[in-house]
């Protein structure tokens, strides 16, 4: 087993004013695991600026910029950390909810028709974007 010890004496960490944090279990239960990137960057985020309740109400445009991230990624982040129950969002309020028992994990099914794949495959949607905006 590693034995810990102060690396800087002279810079310790110390808790002065608002403090964030993540439980462990977010890391050891599995849930970081199931984010991508974008979701992680907005989830940290969240809890970074929430209240003791969670709560925080950064606009869409001021996050997208503090996170250097588009709208459409911005979006899909934050839809997704609902369905996983990480976040409740009202349309101007955000909340970080305390986490489900176990990561709320999205079904992986293959795509077995055109219609699944024009929704659920990325370039196939990235090319159907590229050609509505090129008309």
């Amino acid at each position: 087993m590693i034995e810990k010890r102060v690396l800087c004496a002279e810079r310790v960490r110390a808790i002065n004013g608002s403090f964030a944090f993540l439980e462990h279990r977010f890391l050891q239960g599995g849930f970081w695991e199931t984010l991508d990137h974008y979701e992680l960057l907005l989830y940290v985020f969240l809890v970074l600026v929430g209240d003791r309740k969670g709560l925080s109400y950064y606009t869409y445009d001021k996050i997208c910029s503090l996170l250097k991230v588009t709208v459409d990624d911005y979006i899909v982040a934050r839809n997704d950390l609902i369905k996983k129950e990480l976040i409740a969002f009202d349309g101007r309020l955000f909340q970080v909810l305390s986490l489900p028992k176990t990561p709320v994990r999205e079904e992986q099914r293959p795509i077995t028709d055109m219609d699944e794949m024009k929704q659920r495959d990325p370039a196939t949607v990235h090319q159907t974007i590229q050609e509505v905006l090129s008309r």
